[in-house]
């Protein structure tokens, strides 16, 4: 089935002249299966708006247009439009846009194009951009759900718990603001170009609330950052970064006092530990 469908797609971009572009991290799905099961996993229905990223030839775009109220694929490929246009002729709820997503405003977007629908995310994304993607779609706050085809060691880093060594920073910003879950992995000889690495799909739903109180936000997540700024070293001289103007003392005697030991690193945090350290280091500031 794969090699019929590569054989497909292959023809397919021939006709239109198609050459891939390795800076744009372009690789497109083969296996039917697996954008029928990405589009299962986003759970969208027929009141639920799409949105997807980098579309390539429409397979995930096909499976979520049976699916969903209205699906819009943003394009940065220009070469990629009009064999979208033969593609996805037959779907009248499917509408391309060209441009960069990164530079789209996204609330403009969901207003205009998803009024009464229940805007969310389902896209097999290219890897170089997948950090920046997934920031700005949870800080555009108008998607209830991402579900997004990446490269597995990223997904784990997202799902990683404290104290492993995927947890990072942007474990605890993806934790913070969604719930997220490694749903299935996909092998690399479902794509074309094949990649080098395995892929995996996660569904992140966004939290309607933080699981833990935080007052100042932006100053959270400097902590969190700055927590993460030398892995290899403890909490205290990690923060030393950031905070340096209090002191190696005070800021010892700050990570005691939410309960932490001296000499604890920053990946052993969890989101309420940082919420505690955040309070402590804004009121001795």
């Amino acid at each position: 089935m794969a090699e019929n469908e590569r054989r497909a797609i292959e023809a397919l971009l021939a006709r239109h002249g198609f050459h891939f572009s390795k800076s744009r991290g372009q690789n497109f799905l083969i296996d039917r299966a697996i954008p029928r099961a990405i589009a299962e996993a986003s759970g969208a229905d027929e009141g639920c708006g799409v949105l997807e990223i980098g579309p390539g030839v429409g397979a995930l775009s096909h499976e979520l247009c049976r699916r969903a109220g209205k699906v819009v694929a943003v394009e940065l490929d220009a070469a990629l439009l009009p064999i979208l246009g033969e593609t996805m002729a037959d779907h009248g709820n499917f509408e391309l846009l060209s441009g960069d997503v990164l530079r789209v405003d996204l609330p403009a977007l969901v207003r205009e194009r998803f009024a009464g629908l229940t805007p969310i995310v389902c896209a097999n994304l290219p890897y170089n951009i997948t950090t920046p993607v997934l920031t700005k779609l949870i800080e555009a706050q108008c998607f209830t759900r991402l579900t997004v085809l990446i490269q597995r060691e990223v997904a784990q880093r997202i799902c990683a718990a404290p104290g492993s060594a995927a947890y990072g920073a942007f474990s605890v910003f993806m934790q913070y603001h969604t719930a997220p879950e490694l749903c299935f992995e996909v092998a690399p000889e479902s794509f074309i170009p094949r990649p080098k690495v395995t892929s995996a799909v996660l569904r992140a739903e966004v939290r309607k609330a933080p699981p833990v109180r935080v007052d100042d936000e932006a100053f959270f997540f400097r902590v969190v950052y700055a927590a993460f700024a030398l892995r290899r070293k403890t909490l205290v001289n990690s923060l030393m970064t950031a905070f340096g103007a209090l002191g190696k003392e005070k800021l010892t005697d700050l990570v005691v006092s939410c309960g932490l030991d001296a000499n604890v690193r920053g990946e052993r945090l969890g989101l309420a530990d940082f919420a505690r350290l955040a309070v402590a280091l804004q009121g001795a500031r």
